[in-house]
């Protein structure tokens, strides 16, 4: 975790069970996209998070196609992809029983920055 960056990239959210980026959010990937061609030797880590309704195993591949639809957002406004690994957390972390506020923040890819 140590040579991971949380801070520096926007993270996308999602609504409850889908995979899709909405509107909202694409502004985020511009930038994101924007950064990446001003950073030309930086890797980055997609990660996908769910919140802790469905089973676990569901759950990992929502997460996997959140990330997906992230790398393919990207790809879509010229981002480098080869530069992008993905992951899926599924609902690791995940507040069980949570408020609703709490749950849209599960919902999520995180943008992650490799420190080289």
């Amino acid at each position: 975790e140590s040579n991971l960056d949380r801070s520096l990239l926007p993270t996308v959210y999602f609504d409850f069970d889908r995979a899709t980026i909405k509107a909202s959010e694409r502004t985020k990937l511009q930038q994101v996209a924007t950064w990446m061609a001003a950073n030309p030797g930086k890797q980055l880590l997609l990660e996908g998070h769910c919140d802790w309704r469905g089973t676990a195993e569901y759950n990992l591949g929502l997460g996997d196609r959140r990330a997906q639809a992230v790398l393919d957002y990207l790809k879509s406004i010229g981002a480098d992809v080869s530069r992008l690994e993905k992951k899926s957390m599924g609902d690791l972390g995940a507040q069980e029983n949570a408020s609703e506020a709490q749950m849209a923040k599960d919902r999520r890819v995180e943008v992650v920055v490799f420190k080289s």
